[in-house]
């Protein structure tokens, strides 16, 4: 028997303990069984993501009518021409009629203020234009102004306490004719971004005047239905000679200088063209919005 504290009794074997054995090394996986581990977890990551990206929208990328591009024009290095992605059929313009409230400077601009225009080499120009006078311009008044075209007359009414140099720069165009013959190539007929844009000389998104303009931002900036304001790109004060006007509602942020209004004649033209949609047949730059199905081409600006 042992003792009570567990050591062996008299004529019982010593403690036996087992013998000590090196542990046994882990597995190596051969390189074939990692190859085919590795890629069967590629694959399953790839078929998950795929499925979030395209089968679950709003995940890796957005809902469609979310990736609308503001306004702006491109250059000509960096634009990508490819098919609509939809024809905005007339039946699901959603028009809202009326129209929204001007902004307005909460602090009048001193007045004259002083403009000033910048050549730009790089912006094409096939028709030569002279720059605007730089130095004063008033920042009291409107001038009425109506553009002739081929869907109809759209009547203007450019504010110069809201853009005066801006103002500057629309009149000089006109007046030398850099407006006359040159096509609305965009439309957008999507809810969040409802316009008409126009005035480029080539027709395609990439062309001004030569040179550009400054930006003339105010806090309080918003883009409702009835609104004129000038296109440009990301960069600040790239403006020149396209503009864009607002038949609908816009989410765009506060990047774009408002320089006048439009009559209600003139909306009542835009929901023409609006409802009749994109041309699907024409290129767009692949975000639902293209050239419209009415062609819409400036035969002549109307200036005092």
């Amino acid at each position: 028997m042992s003792e009570p504290d567990g050591r062996p009794g008299p004529g019982q074997p010593p403690y036996q303990y087992p013998r000590w054995q090196p542990p046994a090394p882990p597995k190596q996986t051969s390189p074939a069984a990692m190859v085919l581990i590795t890629g069967s977890a590629g694959v399953v990551i790839l078929m998950v993501l795929a499925f979030l990206a395209w089968g679950y929208p709003g995940f890796l990328r957005e809902p469609d009518g979310k990736g609308d591009v503001a306004p702006g024009h491109w250059p000509a290095a960096s634009m990508t021409v490819v098919p609509s992605t939809s024809a905005a059929p007339s039946t699901l313009v959603t028009l809202p009629g009326g129209r929204a409230p001007m902004p307005k400077r909460a602090k009048p601009l001193a007045d004259p203020v002083t403009c000033a225009f910048t050549p730009d080499p790089g912006s094409p120009a096939p028709k030569k234009v002279a720059l605007p006078p730089d130095g004063p311009a008033s920042s009291t008044g409107t001038v009425d102004v109506r553009l002739a075209t081929t869907a109809g007359a759209i009547g203007l009414t450019l504010d110069r306490a809201l853009a005066p140099c801006t103002v500057v720069n629309f009149l000089s165009l006109a007046r030398q004719g850099f407006y006359d013959g040159t096509s609305c190539h965009r439309l957008s007929v999507t809810t969040g971004l409802q316009m008409l844009q126009c005035g480029d000389p080539v027709g395609d998104g990439t062309g001004g005047p030569g040179y550009t303009i400054r930006d003339e931002l105010f806090p309080g900036l918003t883009y409702g239905r009835g609104v004129l304001a000038m296109a440009k790109t990301t960069a600040p004060d790239s403006g020149g000679s396209q503009f864009f006007l607002v038949y609908g509602e816009n989410n765009i942020p506060p990047e774009y200088t408002v320089f006048g209004s439009i009559d209600d004649p003139g909306l009542q033209t835009l929901d023409t063209i609006a409802r009749r949609g994109i041309d699907p047949a024409k290129p767009g730059i692949g975000d639902g919005s293209g050239p419209p199905k009415v062609p819409v081409t400036l035969t002549g600006v109307d200036t005092p």
